[in-house]
């Protein structure tokens, strides 16, 4: 049997592309799985709920499409209880639903903002806040729960741009922390995936340099099954202990990042500008976006 036999998961976003060959791979692992996707375009306008039924017809009884925005408690407490009524109970949760409506801080517009935050980050609390009750209770009589959060480097280092995004997703990796603390008793496990894959968020990248280009035409030639194979690494029993961690996935590379921790110290005793100059400068981290920092060719 698999090692996902009888497992039942929520996936947003799962329609097209990361989310997708998630889905894919935990429906194959032997999960059944709920695909949560409205079919809205890449800047979140519009809808198509085709997709998600689509994609969920291709994988046949063992899924069910979910056609509603997942940016609202509501939508979200209906796409989880879903999975209870469909398939008898809740174990893994993968939130990768995400839009993006970029522009430079100095043009955004609060719309905007509201709007990516709203789904890259809130609808993440939604599920997990519906989920997580779930998971606990169920913890006595099932294999306890997985909880992974799609996150982005854009979100650790930041890029052009992507004032929303990054905020939104450097927001996932703070509820990935705490989700994981408060489920700790459970055993219920949370961690987050900063996924290299060509996907429409990779395409929709309009290079400002060079390097950027470049960084687009590489990502663009990686395909989402190795993000989607840690995933259900993560969603297994292998990964029982593994939790509160944040992965990145490329192709055939998996990368474990650091978290921000206390690098340096230093204890007043003069002027606070000389102090900081000779014992906090050296360790100041480089103004370096994501796509510059992972410049070099994927080990496809």
């Amino acid at each position: 049997m698999s090692d996902l036999e009888g497992r039942v998961a929520v996936v947003t976003g799962a329609g097209r592309g990361i989310g997708l060959a998630i889905a894919e791979r935990l429906h194959a692992a032997g999960a059944s799985v709920v695909i949560a996707d409205n079919g809205t375009s890449i800047d979140g306008r519009g809808a198509d709920p085709e997709i998600a039924r689509a994609a969920a017809g291709r994988l046949g009884g063992r899924a069910v499409a979910f056609t509603e925005s997942i940016a609202s408690p509501s939508a979200a407490r209906a796409a989880i209880e879903l999975a209870v009524q469909r398939f008898g109970g809740l174990d893994i949760l993968v939130n990768n639903a995400a839009i993006l409506r970029d522009a430079f801080v100095f043009k955004a517009e609060a719309e905007n903002w509201d709007a990516v935050i709203r789904t890259n980050l809130s609808a993440a609390f939604y599920t997990i806040a519906a989920a997580t009750p779930l998971m606990r209770d169920a913890a006595k009589t099932r294999a306890p729960g997985r909880i992974v959060n799609i996150v982005s480097t854009a979100g650790l280092y930041g890029n052009y741009g992507q004032a929303a995004y990054a905020a939104a997703k450097a927001g996932l990796v703070g509820l990935t922390r705490v989700t994981a603390l408060d489920m700790a008793r459970s055993k219920v496990t949370c961690n987050a995936v900063a996924p290299f894959a060509a996907t429409r968020v990779t395409e929709s990248i309009k290079p400002a340099n060079e390097a950027q280009a470049a960084y687009k035409e590489r990502a663009m030639k990686v395909p989402a099954g190795a993000v989607a194979d840690l995933v259900a690494w993560l969603a297994g029993s292998a990964a029982a202990e593994v939790t509160g961690q944040i992965f990145g996935v490329r192709a055939r590379e998996v990368f474990l990042f650091s978290q921000p921790r206390p690098v340096a110290r230093l204890v007043r005793d003069g002027a606070l500008g000389a102090e900081i100059s000779r014992t906090l400068a050296p360790h100041f981290v480089p103004l370096e976006t994501d796509l510059e920092a992972f410049a070099a060719d994927p080990v496809l």
